[in-house]
């Protein structure tokens, strides 16, 4: 099994068999982004109650939370990919990293946007310094600085490893982001699932009719990245392999 599954890895982390298998996954994910999202924005805007304290204005919530999830989600991707870039030095690791880093920073701008555009009705302003806001708005520097690294070295080995290592070592800031509400006081309000999932005491403090569309929604986001980032990995790849027969094949170069 070990085998079969470390052949499996390799196929996988070759650019030409990734650059051809990936473009059907694509497209599935598209498909499935669109439909979530749509559904999780009719459930949203018009299936779920209002609020009772914040009426339809909570209904920002749907764009707002999944982005924030998304945007822990996807830095915690590319320290993963950093990791495996450097440890096992698969280069489509990089491309990788490359590819989903710009994704992760507008995810991290619309939850700023849209977190901004909640807390002016909530809190009377657009913006405080609070613990979550902060280490969010450190984590948005902290993907400009990967995509600044990645690019701005002549060789594109020294930018993919000195971009891995700003990923890793500013992973840190994903759980200062996820606790900061419960470690330090905060006006931002509190986490929407509560205990651990894995002794049968988690619980959520949004009732069902409101949640569903989150979640829906979440798997929209989720499916849109994986399009986006299969993409733009597999124009990573060519324009990182264009010195290489299969690559200038596949652009039709001479």
């Amino acid at each position: 099994m070990s085998g079969r599954w470390s052949r499996w890895i390799h196929r996988w982390a070759s650019p030409p068999y990734f650059y051809r298998a990936s473009r059907p996954w694509g497209r599935v994910f598209a498909v499935v982004s669109f439909v979530a999202i749509a559904i999780g924005l009719y459930g949203g805007l018009w299936l779920a109650p209002p609020d009772f304290q914040q009426g339809n204005g909570f209904r920002i919530i749907y764009v707002h939370v999944p982005s924030a999830w998304m945007s822990l989600f996807i830095f915690v991707f590319l320290a993963v990919c950093g990791l495996i870039g450097l440890i096992w030095r698969i280069k489509l690791a990089h491309a990788m990293a490359s590819a989903a880093a710009p994704i992760g920073a507008a995810f991290t701008a619309i939850t700023l946007v849209t977190g901004s555009l909640w807390a002016k009705p909530m809190w009377g302003t657009f913006w405080v310094w609070d613990a979550r806001l902060t280490s969010e708005l450190i984590l948005f520097f902290l993907y400009l600085g990967v995509i600044a690294l990645s690019r701005s070295f002549e060789n594109q080995q020294t930018g993919d490893r000195a971009a891995a290592i700003l990923a890793i070592v500013g992973a840190v800031d994903v759980p200062i982001i996820h606790y900061s509400v419960d470690w330090w006081q905060t006006l931002h309000q509190g986490a929407i699932f509560r205990g651990n999932p894995f002794d049968g005491h988690l619980h959520t403090t949004v009732a069902p009719s409101m949640l569903w569309p989150l979640l829906v929604m979440w798997l929209g986001f989720m499916c849109y990245f994986g399009a986006l980032v299969l993409w733009r990995a597999r124009s990573e790849i060519l324009l990182r392999q264009l010195d290489t027969g299969w690559a200038r094949e596949a652009v039709g170069a001479p």
